[in-house]
Parts: structure tokens; C-alpha cells; sequence
């Protein structure tokens, strides 16, 4: 299986020493659209949420689902970036999270797509606690596949990036299966869940061409705010080029983790993006092609600047 597996040339992976693999929390089940906001709801006024709402006699009746959801919820929260570990008692809401979910806010039931968009960064862009999604969007290359076909090459990956950690296949295979699932519903279900739409299912982003074969969808995404193509690409330029005034337009485009794989972006409608943010971010980042070398240059941007980014994605 060795073409669904591959890496750039001169590319390399990005396998740090300390990253752990992560392939379980979401009890198979993928992202349903309220799942963050229900999260979200839970938090103090003081942007704390205590660890113990996951996991209280109350927790099922506080969140409206089963106990397996709830753990499901408390995963996709982390996951995303809604929250994070603030000690052994209680989780921290983000602050960019706040200003999205909160009442009143940009958009508390996640119905504009630049939620769903900013979600799949956090996921395929990211690696936090989303080891195949990050996997699946930056490595696999190959024009069709089955989850049966990704199961070993996956294996590899993450045998590769954590020698200690010890997976079954089984595990693999769920992760995959509910990651696929995740952009390309399934046509039925057990349980009223199983019909909701995923988040993700909105973005178009895979679909499944056969029964149980599945493809990318390739090229310009309409639904893709600039705002959220911006905030990605610093993101991505902070992680991979911190202190550089300038990047390449390979990397932008193919590099491993980088808006054009993310977003499964053809050359065309990146170069288009590109131009355009001159306009959009004030001069802030601006693109340049001269005697066939293109690159993207950039001037100092503070975190309120990318936060007014993701702003105009919900204007």
C-alpha cells in the first residue's frame, strides 16, 4: 500500500521527539454541529470549565445525550482547541473559541461555515489529538482509497512518530472509520445521531465515490473564507517559518501541514487567494512573482490582527 503513503520529496515528516499518537476519545462518534456549543455552555463566567461536568451524575441530563456522547463531546472540545488543560481540575476555554460560541457571538450555533472550516484546521492542520486526520489530509495522495487500504500505512506513521505506543488494528480502524465518516456521512444509521449531519460533512471535502471508496474533492472551495484561508496560513507560517518575512509558494501549497493540502486546494485558486489578501489584510501580507519565483511576503501581525481576520470570515 506503499502509493497511499507519501511524502514530498524533500519533504519530511513532522515527527517530533515528545508527540504522542492519539487515536481514541471520540467513542466512534464524529463531530455533530451543536457538540462545541453544548461544551462551550458549560464553562464558568470565568472561562473555566471544571472537569468533573464530563463526568458528574448530571452530566447526561446537563448535555442532552448518552454517556458515551459526553466523552465524545469532552474529546471533540479538546480536540478542536475549544478548551484546553488548565490544571488537574479544570479545563480553560479559548479565547478565540469565546468570541465565536458565546451568546451573541460570531456564531454560537456553528451554522456559518468558517466554523466548520476553522474546526478542520484545528484538526487536519494540527495533530493535537487528531493523529489521523492530520494524517489522512497531509499524507495521503493516492486518487481513491478504502479505510481497509489506510490501516497499515497509518500504523506505520504512528509507529514512526511514537516508538512506545502500541496500537491494535482494531483501533486504527475505528479511528479511520469514524475520521471518513466525519466528511462522508454514511446513508444510515442505529440511532437518530447517525443521521445528523457531521460538522465537517458541509465542507466537501472527501466524498465517497463506490461503496466504501472514497476521494478528495480537489480545488477552489467556495464556502472558504479569506478570513479563515489568512488565519490559516499564519498559522501554518508561525509553526513552520517563525521570523521569516517571506515563503515560498511551494510550501504554501505542498508543504506538510500547510493551507493548500489542509484545505485539498489546487494551484490555480491558491495563487488567486494569494494575490487577493494584499487587499484584505491592509498590505499586512502580500504576494509577488518575479522572474518565476513567487513568493508570499509578510509584515509583523499581532494576535489581535489574526483574531480580526476570523472576524471578517463571520462579517
Amino acid at each position: 500500500m506503499e502509493h497511499i503513503y507519501l511524502i514530498m520529496q524533500g519533504m519530511t515528516a513532522q515527527i517530533h521527539s515528545g508527540v504522542r499518537v492519539h487515536f481514541s476519545g471520540h467513542e466512534t462518534f464524529p463531530l455533530r454541529q451543536m457538540w462545541l456549543k453544548k461544551a462551550f455552555d458549560r464553562a464558568t463566567s470565568g472561562g473555566s470549565i471544571p472537569k468533573a461536568a464530563f463526568s458528574d451524575a448530571d452530566a447526561i441530563a446537563a448535555f442532552g445525550v448518552g454517556k458515551n456522547m459526553v466523552a465524545s463531546i469532552k474529546h471533540w472540545a479538546l480536540a478542536c482547541g475549544l478548551m484546553t488543560e488548565a490544571g488537574p481540575n479544570e479545563f480553560r476555554i479559548n479565547k478565540l473559541a469565546t468570541e465565536i460560541l458565546r451568546d451573541g457571538g460570531l456564531d454560537p450555533y456553528a451554522e456559518n461555515p468558517a466554523t466548520a472550516w476553522l474546526v478542520h484546521w484545528q484538526l487536519a492542520g494540527k495533530c493535537i489529538r487528531s493523529t489521523t486526520w492530520y494524517w489522512l489530509f497531509n499524507h495521503v495522495t493516492a486518487p481513491t482509497f478504502t479505510r481497509q487500504e489506510l490501516e497499515e500505512p497509518l500504523a506505520h506513521y504512528a509507529r514512526k512518530i511514537d516508538l512506545k505506543h502500541r496500537l491494535s488494528t482494531s483501533t486504527i480502524s475505528r479511528d479511520l472509520e469514524t475520521c471518513l465518516r466525519s466528511y462522508a456521512p454514511r446513508a444510515a444509521g442505529g440511532s437518530p445521531e447517525d443521521f445528523a449531519e457531521p460538522l465537517l460533512g458541509e465542507l466537501g471535502l472527501l466524498q465517497e465515490v463506490h461503496k466504501g471508496q472514497y476521494a478528495f474533492r480537489r480545488g477552489p472551495k467556495s464556502s472558504l473564507h479569506d478570513g479563515v484561508f489568512a488565519y490559516a496560513l499564519v498559522d501554518f507560517w508561525d509553526s513552520q517559518a517563525d521570523g521569516q518575512s517571506s515563503l515560498a509558494f511551494e510550501a504554501v501549497a505542498y508543504a506538510e501541514g500547510s493551507p493548500g493540502r489542509v484545505f485539498k486546494l489546487d494551484e490555480e485558486s491558491i495563487a488567486q487567494r494569494l494575490i487577493g489578501l494584499a487587499d484584505f489584510t491592509g498590505g499586512k501580507i502580500v504576494w509577488t512573482d518575479s522572474a518565476g519565483l513567487r513568493q508570499v511576503h509578510r509584515k509583523p501581525m499581532s494576535k489581535e490582527d489574526c483574531k480580526e481576520l476570523i472576524r471578517r470570515a463571520y462579517d
